[in-house]
């Protein structure tokens, strides 16, 4: 029997009231992504160079609610879709190995929150499954949010679910035997695209979950975090790599304009940002939009009592 996911709706004077703009966004993106967004922010990616200025571009905007360690994220409209995970007991180092992992699954919780653009909760759906409690980078295809929730350690296991916008519901689509820590809905080619720990491995399901292929991914710049589609197959992906120079810990970030065609990337762009803690802004999660010939950063890169900053480019020729 299947265990059962565990889901809680915060605020449902909320929820029924927000029902209706959800789900006029979410047919305006059905079928074929949001098609001026999605192009043009991949035209743009296109021109980014490691000399590209990111400036912050408005306050930090402080989200009035605990957030735990954030994943991914998004928007609709003039919503905010962000996962998280919560950890209760931590994972610990197994040596040698236990039962075939490095650590212990230790114990969390699972979030998707909703929230608006003043940074106050609306929405918290809780996601938890045995040990599978770690939520990873999300996706939008304009019906249904993408939301991998795996073990927090690698070479693991993995469920992937969809997610109903207007209802705030989670259906179960997949189980994989790894760790699973983003997943982008492939509408060009009506597929799945998930991305193991470290995003060392790319895999692809049809949309009824059935497994199509493995890849390795040849990538070795930065590790992704949070990916989401964009327009003619391809996808936004950032992430970071923690780098020891001269004896010193540092983040590198980085955004790839990926390929899901041949899962390769087009663009990778380093990204040396940081904010007032000391974290590369794309380290946890990002969402990245076109603003006219220039493009929008949003990123949530610190834990617990986050704040969502944004960064602007120049405008690129």
């Amino acid at each position: 029997m299947k265990r059962r996911l565990l889901m809680s709706l915060s605020l449902a004077a909320t929820v029924i009231a927000g029902t209706s703009a959800i789900a006029s966004a979410a047919d305006d993106r059905h079928d074929n992504g949001h098609p001026s967004r999605d192009s043009a922010t991949a035209q743009l990616l296109t021109k980014v160079a490691r000399g590209t200025s990111w400036t912050q571009s408005t306050a930090p905007l402080k989200l009035n609610f605990e957030t735990y360690h954030p994943q991914g994220m998004l928007r609709v409209g003039d919503r905010y879709y962000m996962s998280s995970v919560e950890i209760i007991k931590p994972t610990t180092p197994c040596n040698p190995a236990c039962d075939g992992y490095d650590r212990t699954p230790g114990e969390g919780l699972g979030h998707l929150f909703e929230f608006d653009q003043a940074g106050n909760l609306l929405r918290d759906l809780k996601f938890k499954d045995g040990d599978a409690y770690h939520p990873g980078g999300i996706d939008y295809d304009g019906r249904y949010l993408w939301i991998p929730v795996a073990e927090y350690r690698p070479n693991s296991k993995a469920i992937v679910y969809k997610v109903d916008l207007a209802k705030f519901r989670a259906t179960e689509v997949l189980r994989v035997d790894d760790h699973i820590g983003g997943v982008v809905h492939d509408l060009k080619n009506d597929r799945l695209v998930g991305i193991s720990w470290g995003s060392r491995t790319f895999y692809t399901w049809n949309m009824q979950g059935k497994l199509k292929g493995t890849t390795k991914n040849p990538e070795q710049f930065t590790d992704y975090q949070d990916c989401d589609y964009l327009a003619e197959g391809k996808a936004a992906c950032t992430g970071v790599a923690s780098l020891n120079v001269g004896g010193q810990s540092f983040q590198l970030g980085g955004i790839s304009l990926l390929d899901l065609d041949s899962l390769t990337a087009i663009n990778t762009i380093p990204i040396t940002a940081l904010s007032a803690a000391g974290n590369s802004i794309t380290r946890n999660p990002t969402w990245l939009e076109a603003n006219g010939n220039a493009l929008t950063l949003t990123a949530v890169p610190d834990d617990s009592q986050s704040t969502l900053l944004t960064y602007t480019t120049p405008a690129l020729s």
